[in-house]
């Protein structure tokens, strides 16, 4: 299933099985696109969510992908990260690193997670910074369109209330417009105090894959995409990436469509 979304690229949506089903898909694509980019442009802009998504991405660790794909040119990155010790339970980086990083020989030095020893929004600011130097040394490429860093691949979750990275319903950050990175420090889902990538640089990217897993999120994937009257707008509605959103469903969560 393809379609064109107004105001950016092409939707795609599929349906797997079972989530077994559904990590293998995103495992070929993900390969395929690091593929693409290390050919174009000599390295591949990966960016994380936390949640089940880094389970999701379990069979780029097994053949043919663990040997074949070029990690030495990956630039890993999070689209949003909870304020605390990288070692903490509640780390996206200890999860990525836990569950997908340890396991593939990707350079520590290519790896970017947030300075854990500084507030929120120290935290923020630091992170924004840091991206501005890469895109000044062309490691991440900028959005001509925009002005907004460009990552080529952002492999996002979606929660139950239809929030993204840390980005969630009602909340005034979801219209932030300025900002690459900012900071929540009353999250309605703890912990409270995050960093995370704004809206205009969440949709600068050039593509963007939406895992949603289970039966938790059934209600937010049918108001994103089936024929929902709901009058509120999700932030995962809101996500709409300049080249392709691909949407990677198990039959779980696509049972109300």
């Amino acid at each position: 299933m393809a379609e064109t979304v107004a105001g950016a690229g092409k939707r795609t949506v599929q349906v797997l099985d079972t989530e077994e089903d559904l990590a293998v898909a995103l495992a070929k694509y993900t390969a395929d696109l690091s593929a693409k980019f290390v050919k174009e442009r000599g390295a591949f802009t990966v960016v994380l969510s936390g949640g089940y998504l880094i389970d999701c991405l379990r069979k780029l660790v097994e053949p043919p992908y663990a040997d074949s794909v070029e990690w030495s040119k990956w630039r890993v990155f999070w689209v949003d990260e909870r304020v605390v010790p990288k070692d903490h339970v509640d780390s996206n980086y200890k999860l990525a690193y836990d569950g997908f990083l340890s396991k593939v020989p990707i350079l520590p030095g290519n790896v970017y997670a947030i300075n854990d020893a500084l507030s929120a929004e120290g935290a923020a600011d630091d992170y924004e910074t840091c991206i501005k130097q890469l895109v000044k040394s062309n490691v991440v490429a900028l959005s001509t369109s925009t002005g907004f860093p460009k990552f080529d691949l952002m492999l996002l979750g979606m929660g139950p209330d239809g929030h993204v990275a840390s980005l969630f319903p009602g909340h005034p950050l979801v219209k932030e417009k300025e900002r690459w990175v900012t900071f929540i420090e009353d999250s309605p889902k703890p912990p409270p105090q995050r960093i995370t990538f704004t809206f205009p640089v969440i949709n600068s990217s050039a593509f963007i894959a939406m895992v949603v897993a289970g039966p938790g999120e059934v209600d937010a994937v049918h108001t994103a995409l089936g024929n929902s009257q709901s009058p509120n707008t999700l932030p995962v509605q809101m996500v709409l990436p300049e080249e392709e959103l691909a949407w990677f469903l198990d039959k779980q969560a696509a049972s109300k469509l």
